[in-house]
């Protein structure tokens, strides 16, 4: 979203502004920009909170403040943009191999999400299976979710590595026999797990009972099973935010805040 500055509604500060030099005035305009871009800000983040469910940090944080620069004369204006790095408005950042600017387009525009760094790593390691996506079952697995229900970091980590599901690049990632072995044993207070794969009906086998997704097995003998992740159809979303709205309500405070920094810089 861009910000560009109107020079309407400043009869009242007429005389003031006829006092600023060029640059004054530059300077003036910018400051008013990045006024109402801080509280662009600040609305999008209570918008996200108001229709999502939990919003993380990662998310809620990410709209970042590219400010107006005086020098920029009348091509001046402040971006405001989703970005979880501060040092280019365009980088990944955050979670691994997501841009928040993907997540929340897919939010506001509605359609299908694109898919994650994990799921790609799992669709080319053959365990993902063309046309699905992953999601966390309905009771998470222990341990595998943090304070927001997403997907541990770490966790994902351990189980690409266990399934073998990074490639030739990342090779060396990929869980050795003896790791395998030690998971599988468990630590002290802790119970052994295996992971395993069930494709459900989509393939006849052992496990075409359970539903389609990842699965881990712990307790004597393996008695206790239980999801980790689902296999599920690419989800198609309905449109939630709505950004671009937000602007709508902010001319009159743009109006106020330029004729604010005009007489601020005009020294009344």
């Amino acid at each position: 979203m861009q910000i560009t500055v109107k020079m309407e509604g400043l009869d009242k500060v007429l005389d003031q502004l006829l006092k600023l030099s060029g640059p004054q005035l530059h300077q003036a305009c910018a400051n008013a920009l990045n006024d109402v871009a801080y509280k662009l800000r600040g609305d999008m983040q209570a918008h996200m909170k108001s229709v999502f469910d939990s919003p993380t940090p990662w998310i809620t944080n990410s709209p970042w403040i590219e400010k107006a620069k005086p020098q920029d004369g009348a091509r001046m204006n402040a971006s405001i943009m989703p970005t979880y790095r501060r040092d280019t408005p365009s980088a990944t950042g955050g979670k691994a191999g997501v841009d928040p600017q993907q997540v929340l387009r897919a939010q506001e525009a509605g359609g299908p999400r694109r898919d994650k760094k994990s799921e790609v790593a799992l669709r080319q390691a053959g365990v993902l299976p063309g046309g699905y996506q992953t999601a966390i079952p309905e009771n998470p697995y222990p341990g595998s979710t943090d304070a927001y229900g997403n997907i541990r970091g770490a966790f994902m980590q351990q189980l690409l590595s266990y399934l073998q599901a990074f490639g030739e690049q990342g090779y060396k990632a990929n869980m050795t026999a003896r790791r395998k072995a030690q998971i599988h044993q468990g630590k002290a207070g802790q119970s052994g797990r295996h992971y395993f794969v069930s494709y459900g009906k989509l393939r006849s086998g052992r496990t075409s009972h359970l539903a389609p997704g990842i699965w881990a097995a712990s307790g004597t003998h393996g008695v206790d099973v239980r999801p980790v992740l689902m296999f599920v159809r690419n989800p198609s979303y309905t449109p939630r935010l709505n950004i671009e709205s937000l602007y709508g309500n902010n001319e009159d405070y743009m109006a106020q805040r330029l004729r604010y920094r005009i007489r601020q810089e005009a020294g009344v």
